[in-house]
């Protein structure tokens, strides 16, 4: 197993995985927790798919990882706590799929990719980054998959303590951010894998029987027993020994994007 590489696309953090064999291969790009692991280090750890014939791009959400304000995760928690909503998962995501674009471009210009098609995988919110780049733009894609998504962000939303207060603005982003409403869209694109545990949050779990329900062909539904929401251990941001559950995720992963490899050319 080759040594993963770090640096940064367009100003994005990365881990990046090779292949074991040399010369350009397909790519597949992360986004990973909130939860642990909360760090492009972390995921690449706990889910490395290792085997593939493709490179694995692990990159750094907004406000985690190498981003922390001031190295720690306090401003991070206080955004969160000041409005959930538009201070801090709308923004984050956002910006993830904002810069998405030109962190590709710099990615192919630094690692030897091919220029076909991408995997796109998430976790929690990272999971709404790769639906929302599956929704709402036109990079080609040969495969997605997502592990215990925010697929609804209302549910997203509704995990945190409190009422959250509603206004006009608030209620038109969180619809927009409703990926089951959006299913239409998701399946015109590329096949699916929801992977959810059978601990998960009960709201995130209905979810993604709904969103397999609703993109119907070409999407899949792979339950994890014992699975919760996390993928590994606090506190999640430096790269820690796999968890099995965390190794069954990682299975499933491997298994189907290496189905759908093929298409990448």
């Amino acid at each position: 197993m080759r040594s993963p590489i770090t640096g940064t696309a367009a100003g994005v953090p990365f881990t990046a995985l090779p292949p074991a064999a040399d010369g350009p291969a397909p790519l597949i790009v992360t986004w990973h927790m909130l939860d642990a692991p909360r760090s492009d280090a972390a995921f690449a750890a706990a889910v490395p798919m290792n085997g593939l014939p493709a490179w694995r791009v692990h990159l750094g959400l907004p406000m985690c990882g190498a981003r922390m304000v001031g190295g720690s995760m306090d401003a991070g928690l206080e955004l969160l706590r000041k409005d959930v909503l538009m201070a801090a998962l709308y923004p984050i995501l956002v910006q993830a799929t904002e810069e998405f674009p030109a962190a590709l471009e710099s990615i192919r210009a630094q690692l030897p990719v091919d220029d076909g098609p991408i995997g796109v995988l998430g976790g929690s919110l990272g999971g709404a980054v790769a639906l929302r780049i599956l929704a709402g733009t036109g990079i080609p894609v040969f495969a997605g998959a997502v592990v215990n998504a925010a697929i609804r962000m209302r549910s997203a939303v509704g995990l945190f303590p409190g009422d959250y207060p509603y206004d006009t603005e608030s209620e038109k982003v969180v619809d927009s951010l409703d990926f089951v409403a959006r299913a239409g869209t998701v399946a015109g694109r590329a096949p699916l894998l929801v992977i959810s545990g059978e601990r998960d949050h009960p709201t995130l779990r209905a979810d993604a029987f709904d969103l397999v329900n609703a993109v119907g062909e070409g999407a899949e539904l792979l339950s994890i027993r014992e699975l919760a929401h996390p993928l590994a251990d606090e506190p999640g941001i430096e790269p820690a020994p796999q968890l099995p559950q965390a190794r069954e995720v990682d299975a499933g992963l491997t298994t189907w994007f290496r189905r759908h490899l093929a298409d990448a050319g």
